[in-house]
């Protein structure tokens, strides 16, 4: 639910919100997080888990941290989300606040009321902000689109049933079925 009537919100105000209530800022508009459900969770576990696996089974440098985790998208006071998965292979952007700057690989996960947000908004800020690959994970269709924000490359969409190849790690591909 977008909070608008002319005002125009900050990083501030998000942090001053009441604790247990979550939004995110895209250009100084709020929008409120709602509680997710049970097979978003078990798919943002699932898909952490074998991100997760993979770097640590290739001792690589990237951190896969799962929402709630806070993202200063442009690092500054009219940006701020929390994908669901952010991947993050520049240390240097991170601190006990959260990731200031964009991270490598954004996975969001589509609820009933977030499609026009992950497929319009999100996908936007994310390409204007620098994140390479983006992911969206739709429950309910049971499909993943997939882009190559890095190489600009089309969107390709995936079923849950197929192993979906990353495109920022040479030899990973994610399988979802359930």
């Amino acid at each position: 639910m977008a909070m608008k009537g002319g005002k125009s919100y900050t990083v501030a105000d998000i942090e001053a919100l009441p604790e247990g209530q979550r939004a995110e800022l895209i250009d100084g508009e709020m929008f409120m997080m709602a509680s997710p459900t049970l097979t978003h969770q078990e798919l943002l576990v699932r898909i952490s888990a074998n991100i997760w696996n993979y770097i640590s089974g290739h001792k690589g440098e990237c951190r896969v941290l799962p929402a709630p985790f806070a993202v200063y998208i442009k690092n500054d006071d009219r940006h701020y989300v929390e994908p669901d998965i952010s991947v993050i292979c520049d240390e240097k952007k991170l601190d006990e606040k959260g990731c200031h700057g964009a991270p490598d690989w954004v996975i969001e996960i589509v609820s009933p009321t977030s499609g026009q947000m992950d497929y319009v908004r999100k996908f936007a800020l994310y390409q204007t902000a620098g994140v390479r690959e983006y992911w969206i994970v739709d429950p309910q269709q049971e499909t993943v689109t997939v882009y190559d924000l890095e190489h600009g490359g089309e969107a390709v969409e995936y079923s849950f049933s197929e192993r979906i190849k990353v495109g920022i790690y040479e030899d990973l591909t994610i399988e979802l079925i359930r």
